[in-house]
């Protein structure tokens, strides 16, 4: 059965945005970081991740890693314009997003892990965060897998394991001073959807 087949046996619900992100929960990662956890922020998400999945401009990627060059363990869509957006619903998720966290947010960078095998190492988001304090939203579809946070320099992890439609929310100098991950693991998993909501105010030096 493929991917897309087996996204077929989720349940047909209309999606929709809580726009009051009433079931965010922040943590505190010091005194200058933190992220948000907005479990259930989209519902009826199914047909989102189903469009994606069939419809996104994916390609898999080559990383250079010390003196090799080395296939990405995922796949990527960038969109550095929102109006591109494979999917009304994005922009609608954009606006809500914009207005609650006062961040111009005008563009996507989308990863799909097709199932418990693609991953995502430590990194920072460099390259759209160059001013000291960003914010930055990343979108759970699909499958449930676990997204890592520890310091730079070093130190224990803080573990969220965000499901379907949950929000995950990077903020204050959390790309400068910490690294976030997606690991491999051993349990299989389906197809999940990381969608990362970009900035060019935030992508420009301060």
């Amino acid at each position: 059965m493929s991917t897309i087949d087996q996204l077929d046996l989720f349940a047909g619900q209309e999606p929709g945005f809580d726009t009051t992100f009433a079931t965010a929960r922040r943590v505190e990662l010091d005194a200058t970081s933190w992220v948000e956890h907005v479990p259930a922020w989209l519902t009826g998400g199914d047909r989102l991740l189903r469009a994606l999945v069939a419809g996104a401009a994916w390609e898999q990627r080559l990383r250079r890693i010390a003196d090799r060059m080395m296939v990405e363990p995922r796949l990527t869509a960038e969109y550095p314009d929102l109006g591109d957006a494979p999917d009304d619903l994005l922009r609608t998720a954009a606006a809500e997003l914009s207005r609650h966290y006062g961040v111009p947010y005008d563009g996507l960078w989308i990863n799909y892990y097709r199932d418990h095998r693609d991953s995502t190492g430590w990194h920072g988001d460099w390259a759209t965060c160059r001013r000291e304090l960003c914010t930055v939203p990343v979108l759970s579809l699909g499958a449930a897998r676990r997204f890592l946070l520890k310091p730079r320099e070093g130190g224990r992890s803080v573990v969220l394991t965000p499901a379907s439609g949950d929000l995950i929310v990077m903020g204050g100098r959390c790309q400068r001073d910490w690294r976030h991950s997606v690991p491999k693991q051993s349990v299989p998993a389906g197809a999940r959807i990381s969608v990362n909501f970009s900035s060019r105010f935030q992508g420009a030096k301060g």
